[in-house]
């Protein structure tokens, strides 16, 4: 019996032997691994620091003055408040009529951009003598910073007395017409488009590259025509490049500023027609001089953004889901 619990004994020994000798190297392993895989990723540790402090740390100092009452003009406002100052900037008309403007501004803007973005993109994906060369122009107008975009509109294109416009419309008895003043919605977003349309442009022009040739190959095969084919092929294979156009579009177009600001002479356009989210957000700070109250806008902003992308997301996707079905 002595022998048989000595053979056991034995036995569990040589078994956990065993184990710390399987497990030892494997964890030396895996730490192995880790540190490794920590190294690859130290390169990168400085740009992830410098994007944090470039983009969060204003973001939380802004969310910290949204509690505050800081008034500059009322000497010892700066105190916790709460929530004093959304419910403040939820109740202003201002803010309201500011947020319809960027809806409309920016819905229309990034459709017509993503319209005309998709046709250059079919344009110029076909080979013809000085694609290049068309191409690179068609791009130009994205690299022009914005506010250069609008001096060029207000000075050149939209002058009530040299402007381009009035002088094309001229033979049909339009002249001295003031299309900001008139009509500044329109105005802007003709400039927003013209910034606009190369980048969607772009995003389109790479979904169009990346189509498979064989599918096209078998439509004709079939007997389908181009139409048929762009809509039940081309179309549903574009679907994430549109997708990614319109958010990013809508992302960068809701935050326009520079434009409105010079277009309008820093007035909003025709009383408050283009006063949109950050027109309204500055001219808090710079003529009502409320830091509270226009931190505590940029932080609806920021969340009413992000709700408005993931929506947006959602309805896109789901059309063109259905559209895949029915395909």
């Amino acid at each position: 019996m002595s022998d048989l619990v000595d053979s056991t004994n034995q036995l569990e020994v040589g078994r956990g032997d065993v184990v710390s000798a399987t497990h030892g190297p494997t964890s030396k392993k895996d730490g192995h691994l880790r540190r490794k895989a920590w190294i690859r990723r130290l390169p990168l540790l400085p740009a992830l620091i410098y994007m944090v402090i470039v983009t969060q740390a204003p973001f939380v100092v802004t969310l910290w003055y949204s509690f505050r009452g800081w008034n500059t003009e009322t000497p010892g406002s700066n105190k916790f408040v709460g929530f004093a100052s959304y419910s403040a900037v939820l109740s202003d008309p201002a803010f309201r009529s500011a947020a319809v403007v960027t809806i409309e501004m920016t819905a229309s803007a990034a459709i017509i951009s993503m319209l005309l973005g998709s046709a250059m993109a079919i344009l110029i994906n076909r080979t013809f003598m000085g694609r290049g060369v068309v191409r690179t122009m068609l791009i130009t107008p994205f690299l022009v910073m914005p506010v250069a975009t609008a001096l060029l509109f207000g000075t050149t294109i939209y002058d009530p007395y040299f402007g381009l416009l009035n002088w094309i419309l001229s033979p049909f008895g339009v002249n001295h017409v003031n299309w900001v003043g008139l009509y500044s919605m329109p105005s802007v977003v003709a400039v927003l488009v013209w910034e606009w349309a190369p980048f969607m442009m772009l995003i389109v022009l790479a979904g169009l590259q990346s189509e498979s040739l064989e599918s096209l190959e078998a439509a004709r095969v079939d007997g389908a025509n181009a139409f048929k084919t762009f809509v039940w092929i081309t179309l549903p294979h574009l679907r994430q490049y549109i997708e990614l156009g319109l958010l990013l579009g809508s992302i960068y177009i809701v935050q326009a500023f520079g434009e409105i600001f010079i277009l309008t002479d820093g007035g909003g356009g025709n009383g408050s027609a283009t006063t949109n989210l950050p027109f309204y957000i500055y001219n808090k700070v710079f003529n009502a001089f409320d830091f509270s109250q226009a931190a505590a806008a940029g932080v609806i902003v920021v969340i009413a953004t992000e709700i408005v992308a993931t929506v947006t997301l959602r309805l896109l996707s789901g059309l063109f889901r259905a559209t895949e079905v029915m395909s």
